[in-house]
């Protein structure tokens, strides 16, 4: 099937990057990337990066916990892994990636 029989599949995919002025991410922003397929956090480091995935199929639950000016947010799957766990986003931005994936989970049924 190519992406033009699916339009799930031509969805780009949505960057979120935490701010710089929260705790751990000065130097190396953590980074959301949610797309139809899956929702990854990627973090830099000095030497390579680490990262985490989750198949939007697989994503059990978003939560958000609100501050005065950041939030965070907590992604966690149905096969029993530990969830992505992101802080220091925007408000706006914990809100679009939970609409992002419960859009694309709509759209995969």
């Amino acid at each position: 099937m190519s992406t033009l029989d699916n339009p799930m599949d031509s969805s780009p995919a949505e960057t979120f990057s935490a701010s710089r002025w929260t705790q751990g991410n000065f130097f190396f922003p953590t980074r959301i990337v949610v797309s139809p397929q899956r929702v990854i956090r990627s973090k830099s480091r000095l030497f390579g990066s680490n990262e985490e995935s989750i198949p939007i199929s697989k994503v059990a639950s978003v939560h958000i916990k609100t501050g005065v000016v950041w939030s965070e947010i907590v992604i966690e799957s149905t096969g029993g892994t530990d969830p992505i766990t992101s802080h220091g986003h925007r408000k706006a931005d914990a809100q679009r990636i939970r609409d992002l994936i419960e859009t694309y989970q709509a759209q995969a049924r």
